[in-house]
């Protein structure tokens, strides 16, 4: 095991990152990433439509071959390590990301006719188009299925499968019909380096599945065509073009075909393990045990837990999803998430104020001279709607309590704590159903780089926060996946305890500021459930006041 290594491939929101790790104590020899070329940072967008992302197929290949040839470039000035000694591939991505393609799992956006097309790219997951249609589906279901979305908290949601396909059936049928089939990204990546040109050999993760496409052995794998064709005769029809089984961590997702072993400079025939989204493969990058809440902090926020599958999980209203073995096998897995926290923080920073890195980190500065509740301020984290608990995509952003004299630190810092109460609104959730949360795991860029968003978050939550010790935990766990497949480990826990850690930093809450944090979360939860529609009847009348009083008592 010392002198074995594997790769994991990490497929961002704006970029895909190659991560090489030494199996047998995670060391990280080699890494690169790579930024998509395409569109405005990786995403190709319409001005016209603001619930609009796409991103071309062709990127996806182009960052593949870049970055392991870099991350390959910076290992091999390590002592020890050698290109033939690496012996697993793993590959994660955001999801829900389907592609449409052809019957030899080419993507029509890869041929000319449609190169330029934005329904025949890759519809990325936060592509929030298919909201009718993802309304529609939870309609049809409550109705005749409830058992398809009552394991994805009773709403099916516009980021995932069969929402952005129908929409594209609905305003670019010319391209459905061209499309012999559709495959998730965390899917496709694996398959193509497997070099599978038949879509019928194509490999698909129980993750992405049952999370996003309402697979389920118990109801016999996707929807039946009975339902679809309620939606629409022609998803009925592509039932049969899809797939029929689903696959967790123990399966690999296929071999490293001869055509990429020369290109990425690999040697040919080593496993690939099969595709997991980001966060799932991150949360194993973060030593993801029952009890653990891992966050994956980064443009949007994905929360996961896992549950040992010998025990009864309850459906929880408003979670992402309870699949068994879509982190580890063995475990149910759980998701929640936040549609948009980096996100938000870069569209203040950047497209209001104008700013760059140095305005992030000023505005973080003077943010943490504040006390909690004294700007008065108190926003809703909705800039990109609302993936957990609401599940309302057409939920928007809200700031309330500015005067002539709010700044913009004060802004910034109103937008952090927002972020921090929905992240506490998960917590409570995911707990109130029975479902145990003893330590939370933050990694990702901010997670490493805040300390004042991650102190926020302990007081708001009164969690202590840790940070994972990789910097690329998603990458990580793709990486980890690999060594399992190939031996290097026994288990996935024998290579979490020997592949993961976590760094000594940790912020515990601070009792003065988590009482001022209560008030203001309450505030917020009367927000959040008015303008939600939890409460259709609630009377907003003394919010402003309130936060005025708290204002008055922190000055």
């Amino acid at each position: 095991m010392s002198d074995s290594f594997t790769l994991g491939i990490d497929y961002g929101t704006n970029s895909v990152r190659a991560l090489i790790v030494r199996c047998a104590d995670g060391a990280e020899i080699g890494s690169c990433v790579v930024n998509y070329p395409g569109g405005r940072q990786g995403v190709l967008l319409d001005p016209k439509d603001h619930h609009l992302a796409r991103q071309h197929p062709g990127d996806y290949l182009y960052g593949l071959e870049k970055s392991v040839r870099g991350a390959l470039a910076g290992a091999k000035k390590k002592r020890g390590f050698a290109a033939d000694r690496i012996i697993g591939i793993g590959v994660d991505s955001t999801g829900s990301s389907p592609i449409p393609v052809d019957a030899a799992n080419q993507p029509l956006a890869l041929g000319q006719k449609w190169k330029k097309h934005l329904d025949a790219q890759c519809w990325l997951w936060k592509d929030h188009t298919g909201w009718r249609e993802a309304a529609r589906i939870t309609e049809v279901a409550a109705r005749h299925r409830p058992q398809f979305i009552a394991k994805c908290g009773n709403i099916y949601s516009s980021e995932w499968f069969w929402a952005k396909i129908w929409h594209c059936l609905a305003v670019a049928p010319a391209v459905f019909d061209a499309a012999y089939s559709w495959v998730e990204l965390a899917d496709w990546v694996p398959s193509v380096l497997a070099g599978v040109t038949d879509l019928k050999q194509v490999k698909r993760g129980i993750c992405a599945a049952g999370h996003k496409a309402l697979f389920c052995d118990e109801w016999g794998g996707l929807p039946d065509k009975e339902f679809l064709a309620m939606l629409d005769p022609k998803l009925a029809a592509l039932r049969d073009r899809l797939y029929a089984q689903a696959y967790d961590a123990t399966e690999p997702a296929g071999q490293l075909c001869h055509g990429w072993a020369g290109k990425l400079g690999l040697p040919a025939g080593i496993p690939i393990a099969i595709g997991e989204f980001d966060v799932h493969y991150g949360a194993i990058g973060c030593g993801v045990t029952e009890g653990t809440l891992v966050k994956v902090i980064g443009t949007s926020t994905c929360d996961c837990g896992v549950v040992s599958a010998g025990k009864t999980v309850p459906d929880i209203p408003g979670i992402c999803g309870i699949v068994k073995g879509a982190i580890l096998p063995g475990f149910y897995g759980i998701e929640a998430g936040q549609s948009a926290v980096g996100d938000i923080f870069k569209w203040w920073v950047e497209v209001v104020c104008g700013g760059d890195e140095a305005e992030h980190a000023r505005l973080t500065r003077e943010a943490a001279k504040q006390k909690p509740g004294q700007s008065g301020l108190l926003a809703l984290d909705w800039n990109n709607g609302n993936r957990t608990i609401l599940v309302d995509q057409l939920l928007t952003g809200l700031l309330v309590g500015q005067t002539l004299y709010t700044s913009k630190a004060e802004i910034y810092r109103a937008l952090i704590e927002a972020t921090a109460y929905g992240a506490r609104a998960i917590i409570e959730r995911i707990r109130e159903y029975g479902v145990p949360i003893d330590r939370v795991v933050c990694a990702g860029g901010i997670a490493e780089k805040n300390p004042l968003l991650m102190q926020i978050y302990a007081d708001v939550t009164g969690c202590t926060m840790q940070v994972a010790g990789s910097s690329q935990a998603c990458a990580l766990g793709s990486a980890v996946a690999a060594a399992v497949l190939a031996g290097a480990h026994r288990d996935f826990p024998a290579a979490q305890a020997a592949m993961t850690s976590i760094k000594p930093k940790q912020y515990r809450p601070n009792p003065a500021r988590r009482k001022t944090y209560g008030q203001l979360y309450q505030l917020y939860r009367q927000l959040h459930d008015a303008f939600g529609g939890v409460n259709k009847s609630a009377d907003l009348s003394a919010v402003m006041k309130d936060l005025l009083v708290i204002k008055q008592s922190q000055r």
